[in-house]
């Protein structure tokens, strides 16, 4: 019989990830992931944000970036200024760099819930590649056509429950990024 453990296994790393790049999707509240992504040149490299810097939340729509090394503080607010997709503009008073929040407009809203979702079709298209490869699996192993059906039924169902879990997730940030 087909073991559906690794499969399992594999679809929870899916949905982790499938967390992980909701939390850095923008809902209009301060959050320190918003700039997990964001890379800054020091020392002749780029490194990422939270290898130079402390990012924390002061109130519902303030961050703070406070430098290990103050010298850096400049490239910091230039990085977070550079990323288009956020849409921040920090602004630096040699100690902290403070990053305000704006309020989204609805458009903007629109828009950040339709990037979210080409999120959830990436979470669909590595589910779907687990699926195919558990398919060749199966049909691979020496097994009757009836445990070949029903390993591949139980595929199909482990798909389906991991799939509703991201639309659930998706729909769950969705209205957080709809709520004024």
């Amino acid at each position: 019989m087909y073991d559906t453990n690794d499969l399992k296994k594999s679809m929870s790393a899916v949905i982790d990830r499938f967390k992980e790049e909701m939390k850095k999707v923008r809902t209009g509240r301060a959050h320190p992931d918003m700039l997990s992504n964001i890379k800054v040149e020091a020392y002749g490299q780029f490194m990422p944000l939270n290898q130079v810097a402390n990012v924390t939340v002061s109130g519902a729509s303030m961050l703070l970036v406070t430098p290990f090394d103050p010298q850096n503080i400049a490239n910091i607010s230039s990085a977070i200024r550079a990323d288009q997709a956020l849409g921040l503009n920090p602004s630096d008073d040699g100690h902290v760099v403070r990053v305000p929040i704006p309020p989204l407009t609805e458009e903007r809203r629109k828009e950040i819930a339709k990037t979210a979702s080409s999120k959830v079709e990436d979470a669909k298209i590595a589910m779907r590649k687990l699926r195919d490869d558990a398919r060749k699996e199966i049909k691979g192993e020496e097994l009757s056509d009836d445990a070949k059906k029903r390993a591949e039924k139980e595929v199909d169902d482990i798909i389906k429950d991991f799939s509703a879990q991201v639309e659930k997730l998706f729909a769950e940030k969705q209205a957080e990024i709809m709520t004024i």
